[in-house]
């Protein structure tokens, strides 16, 4: 090969990673860049890999960023396809909250207070139903602490009504660093989340077996030991 063709060569090559790299960049929005920049929410797949297939992610739960960390750190055809749960009475309110959580993250948003004879997963079902797949908290509320606490009943009550939906367990490592009760302001930092292997259920699976076997399934992702 002449010289003359090598360089040109090597020119189109950097072109198009020049190009590829501004492409992605003008897929990332705001807060996707915005988050990246702060904690870095950098992904990694271990025992799964990124899916169309209508999943519900399951994680431990330590702070605000918990929601957009892991939305972020999906790709952005699937982040079109998922729609993180939060609780209505934090993300319902103030004009920029408000505005990421509808029209940035589209939300599942579910009442804390409890009505009676309600059923406070229905949200969830009808997301499930419309083909969503949904991001989710067990625990049920924030806790600074590296490893989740016992895991409440919905996880459990969604399997059994929803058995084909794939259950991948998730660890978002040292974000209660950057942002734990009491802060508003985030704590530049890095932070990891780690997808884990899908969760063998079946809608037999006593409530308590499963719980303990999906926690550990978070817990594991922590690579503690």
């Amino acid at each position: 090969m002449h010289g003359a063709s090598i360089i040109w060569c090597f020119n189109e090559c950097l072109l198009t990673g020049i190009f590829s790299a501004v492409f992605q960049f003008q897929l990332m929005t705001p807060i996707v860049w915005l988050t990246r920049l702060l904690v870095g929410a950098y992904p990694q797949w271990e025992g799964s890999k990124p899916s169309k297939k209508q999943r519900i992610y399951f994680a431990n739960h330590t702070s605000h960023l918990d929601t957009i960390v892991i939305w972020t750190s999906l790709p952005s055809v699937l982040r079109k396809l998922t729609r993180p749960v939060a609780a209505r009475d934090y993300w319902d309110h103030g004009f920029f909250r408000k505005r990421i959580a509808m029209t940035e993250l589209n939300v599942v948003l579910i009442d804390r207070r409890r009505a009676e004879h309600a059923d406070p997963l229905k949200p969830l079902k009808d997301a499930l139903r419309a083909g969503d797949s949904l991001i989710i908290f067990p625990e049920g509320t924030r806790r600074p602490q590296p490893l989740p606490s016992e895991f409440k009943s919905g996880l459990w009550r969604l399997m059994r009504e929803f058995p084909d939906v794939e259950l991948i367990p998730v660890y978002i490592e040292n974000l209660h660093r950057a942002m734990p009760k009491g802060v508003y302001i985030p704590v530049p930092t890095i932070c990891s989340v780690r997808f884990g292997a899908p969760l063998e259920h079946d809608p037999s699976n006593t409530k308590e077996d499963f719980l303990t076997r999906a926690r550990q399934a978070v817990i594991d992702l922590a690579h503690l030991s």
